[in-house]
């Protein structure tokens, strides 16, 4: 047998699918004209499948940075934050961030992937309770892996699910929770007010991932517990630089008195070569530059408004019944269909993820599209209307005049 022989399954799967003129795994972007747009098989495309929710990507406060960091400091570090790879600009980024959550500590990661990676598996030790949404990301699945702690998962979202298996845990165990703000797939946000009291009622450190809602939740950014006013119910936030932000990397941030000894024990942290110069100045500038967004964050929720209401309009089945979030998932019905949609999109110029097992929760195929700030309405509406041109010509709706 071949260790290969287990991904059978999985091969099969993907050979099976109706291909024809692109292939989703395989997408190239031969040019990147603007946040919103890029070339694609020399087609001009809309972007309405990236996490650049935000739309930091060509910010000039963030490109001048990055650029003057290359000059200053080369292109990389060549070690580890607690050898050699701790510059300024490292440093400066942690105080840019422990000032944007208003805490006193941060860390930055890597990426997101290692910095909600680290902290559950640094966190999660023998005889302890790690409390997770069945339909957390994969980043902290693989950290309760990594943990010796139990692991306890409750229903999406479900907060009396969540209680129930809160009182089966002994008393006086160390007990952490940890949820998202948004969750990735379906763009649903989670009811972080009535989680994290129940949380705090049974004894539990919390961490919440805002890596899918910092930049246009809350009044500053922050994310979904600052809309909801419950960021003091919060011991540490972690998320991305690779959304908002606009770049890629990671963060902790907590008022937790001992937080800065996770910088000798988390092991993502330690074994891992730090952000180069540019990626760091260009990722300070840009949560700058979101601090005092708050018209670009209005205009991001008009898109996200428009689009899911004008996807709606069309018949189509949408995960969430309004926008919570930039990303508004559209359900296929089965992977057959759903290969095909999407391959009618792109061939009329719009791009979106094709979402599938075991990235979306309980088996559901997708459209998965996410709005930008930059997105203008004229983009929303073709986008809208190619969604009703490829409904149409796959027999999911009947197609309304435009």
């Amino acid at each position: 047998m071949d260790l290969f022989d287990k991904f059978d399954p999985i091969v099969e799967l993907r050979a099976s699918l109706p291909f024809e003129k692109a292939d989703p795994f395989k997408v190239v972007m031969d040019e990147i004209l603007s946040e919103t747009e890029a070339l694609i098989n020399g087609r001009r495309t809309i972007l309405a499948g990236t996490n650049n929710y935000m739309g930091m990507t060509f910010h000039q406060d963030a490109v001048d940075a990055a650029k003057k960091a290359i000059d200053d400091f080369g292109t990389g570090t060549t070690g580890s934050r607690v050898l050699n790879g701790t510059y300024g600009g490292h440093k400066a980024l942690e105080a840019t961030i422990a000032d944007f959550y208003d805490v006193e500590q941060c860390m930055v990661f890597s990426t997101g992937y290692q910095a909600t990676l680290g902290l559950v598996s640094t966190l999660g030790g023998k005889d302890d309770y790690v409390i997770i949404d069945a339909d957390c990301h994969a980043s902290i699945y693989d950290g309760c892996s990594m943990s010796n702690a139990t692991i306890v998962r409750f229903k999406h979202n479900d907060v009396d699910n969540m209680e129930r298996r809160l009182k089966r845990i002994p008393e006086g165990a160390n007990k952490l929770l940890v949820v998202e703000g948004i969750y990735s797939m379906l763009g649903d946000a989670a009811p972080l007010k009535e989680m994290l009291t129940v949380a705090k009622k049974y004894g539990c450190m919390t961490i919440v991932d805002e890596a899918h809602s910092m930049g246009f939740s809350g009044k500053n950014g922050r994310g979904i517990a600052e809309a909801e006013g419950v960021e003091h119910l919060v011991d540490i936030f972690v998320g991305t630089f690779s959304k908002s932000v606009g770049t890629v990397g990671g963060f902790a941030a907590s008022n937790h008195p001992k937080f800065d000894v996770l910088r000798f024990v988390c092991r993502p942290y330690i074994f891992t070569a730090s952000l180069p110069p540019s990626v760091v100045a260009s990722a300070d500038a840009s949560i700058k530059a979101i601090k005092r967004s708050g018209n670009r964050r209005a205009h991001l929720w008009e898109n996200a408004n428009r689009l899911h209401a004008g996807l709606r309009g069309l018949g189509l089945e949408i995960a969430t019944d309004k926008a919570e979030s930039p990303i508004i998932a559209v359900k296929m019905p089965d992977p057959m269909v759903g290969t095909r949609f999407w391959e009618e999109l792109l061939m009329e110029g719009v791009y979106v993820n094709m979402a599938a097992p075991p990235a979306t929760p309980a088996g559901i195929f997708l459209m998965r599209v996410s709005v930008c700030a930059q997105h203008s309405t004229e983009q929303i509406d073709t986008i809208i209307e190619r969604f009703g041109r490829a409904a149409k010509k796959l027999g999911l709706i009947e197609l309304p005049k435009f």
